[in-house]
């Protein structure tokens, strides 16, 4: 079953296009904080989004660039302001399709239909976490924040995953050896140390400064 994300702030419109695809068998999460779409992005692992040109705080465009800059999911504009200048300004900036309000469901439902096919028939997307508005994408090895990207090493990447996916809680010193050790990278406790310190540096470049927090005699957690 693929996985919709739907950013439609106009209830009837949202209410009716998640009806509808789901009728043919898709998940559709339809967007609710509009001030923070990219949190809900992240957390419902969409494999498609249909997005609205004009929404509240930021428009579609706004939100169709900080998407592209952690995915390459598929991104369908639907809007009434269908102009070639909006047009081509959606495609500039990474969707795949625009769709002019009012359309048919049935019409919607084709277009869908065939973009993920298109998109899929050789495997999915990425995997994505998201902390304090921080995205790892997992598939490229890289950590987004506020428009800066950054590039990250095995062990980065591994340590980042381990701690985004246990956010809110401390992950013990050994357990994050054992997970590296099981993927055939063992560090001893001193080269731990120099990992943790040599990311924490990378972190601050991204100004995420204190991301890492020591628990003395415990571990390290993600704030």
């Amino acid at each position: 079953m693929y996985r919709i994300f739907l950013v439609e702030d106009d209830e009837t419109i949202c209410s009716l296009v998640k009806k509808h695809l789901e009728s043919w068998g898709y998940e559709v999460t339809a967007a609710e904080d509009f001030a923070d779409v990219m949190k809900e992005f992240v957390r419902s692992e969409p494999q498609l989004v249909l997005l609205d040109l004009k929404l509240p705080y930021f428009n579609g465009f706004h939100w169709c660039e900080e998407i592209r800059r952690v995915s390459q999911v598929p991104v369908i504009f639907l809007s009434s302001a269908a102009d070639n200048m909006n047009i081509v300004m959606a495609m500039s900036r990474g969707a795949d399709d625009f769709i002019a309000k009012p359309f048919h469901p049935e019409v919607l439902a084709a277009k869908v239909q065939a973009i993920l096919r298109r998109a899929y028939s050789f495997g999915t997307g990425a995997s994505l976490l998201e902390h304090g508005g921080a995205v790892l994408n997992l598939g490229s090895s890289t950590l987004n924040y506020q428009g800066k990207t950054l590039d990250l090493t095995k062990n980065e990447l591994r340590i980042l995953n381990l701690l985004f996916s246990r956010s809110g809680k401390v992950v013990a010193r050994d357990s994050i050896m054992q997970m590296l050790w099981e993927n055939d990278a063992f560090v001893d406790d001193n080269t731990l140390t120099v990992n943790i310190n040599r990311l924490r540096r990378k972190l601050e470049s991204l100004g995420l400064d204190h991301m890492i927090v020591t628990k003395k005699g415990q571990g390290y957690m993600v704030r």
